[in-house]
């Protein structure tokens, strides 16, 4: 029997599938401390659990803000963080309370190496999240299909509005 009883709940037990084959989020690793590895157009937030745990929330509210900008503006249609092959897996959380080493093969993990290792550290964060490049050669992007490129003379809003609903419908964000 456990002391607290309490049991964490990864991503509202959401089951996730990819075309059809579902995700173990157990063996995913985690981009940034906000994207699934090998998972297109999917974020979440996860604040710190040694600060204020809005502080991480913002900056990765704004990372996303700063993706869904930069796919439209190039005309984007998916982002998807891809790990190379040596980027080791390291546990998400490091703690060693009994509710986090329960689901600790339910979590997603980090990796060794930035920018899949997690600091838990704001300094570091601002600098990578607020200011960093947003294409940094670990994301992949696929283009829209040719017909639903936008043209910087298009005076068409019906459109406009059409492509930005369309692209922030596609990007699942999970606060």
């Amino acid at each position: 029997m456990t002391a607290t009883g309490l049991s964490l709940n990864v991503l509202g037990d959401i089951e996730f599938s990819l075309d059809g084959t579902r995700l173990d989020l157990g063996h995913a690793l985690i981009y940034k401390g906000m994207m699934l590895g090998n998972v297109p157009n999917l974020a979440f937030v996860f604040g710190y659990t040694n600060a204020s745990w809005t502080l991480k929330a913002d900056l990765t509210s704004e990372y996303i803000c700063r993706l869904i900008n930069t796919m439209t503006a190039r005309a984007w249609a998916s982002a998807t963080p891809v790990p190379t092959a040596d980027v080791g897996e390291e546990p998400f959380l490091d703690f060693s309370s009994g509710y986090v080493q329960r689901a600790v093969d339910k979590l997603p993990k980090q990796g060794s190496v930035r920018p899949w290792k997690l600091h838990q550290n704001y300094a570091r964060d601002l600098v990578t999240l607020r200011f960093g490049r947003i294409d940094d050669g670990t994301l992949r992007f696929a283009a829209l299909a040719p017909k639903l490129r936008l043209s910087k003379h298009s005076a068409n809003n019906d459109f406009v509005f059409s492509f930005m609903r369309d692209l922030t419908e596609n990007f699942i964000s999970i606060f």
